[in-house]
């Protein structure tokens, strides 16, 4: 859906421009690049994983800090990358949201032993 919407920006700025002779095949290799570029789908996984585990290590009747610290550490890392591969204000949102509401886990972390 992100590509889709570059490429259709992509094309608008290239009429505006009067570019005439659009070469599709090279528009699609920048469409290409884009997609990967912006593909969020590894992080989206990866966070889905911590949030698994997260359930998992709380279940635990062992002192559980330091993992919890350590796997919101890596929450963290997978909202930031997220937000910076965005070119999508709901999806920079959301991932401004997600932060904001991992720093409330990472502060009630800090009173469990």
């Amino acid at each position: 859906m992100v590509a889709e919407e570059y490429r259709q920006r992509l094309l608008a700025r290239l009429k505006e421009a009067e570019e005439l002779n659009v070469d599709e095949g090279r528009l699609i290799t920048e469409v290409t690049i884009f997609a990967d570029k912006a593909c969020i789908d590894e992080e989206i996984t990866r966070l889905y994983s911590h949030i698994e585990q997260m359930k998992s290590i709380v279940a635990e009747n062992v002192p559980v800090g330091r993992k919890l610290d350590f796997l919101v550490q890596e929450m963290n890392r997978e909202v930031n990358t997220i937000g910076s591969k965005s070119n999508d204000l709901e999806i920079t949102n959301c991932a401004v949201d997600l932060k904001s509401e991992i720093e409330k886990i990472r502060e009630q972390i800090q009173n469990i032993e």
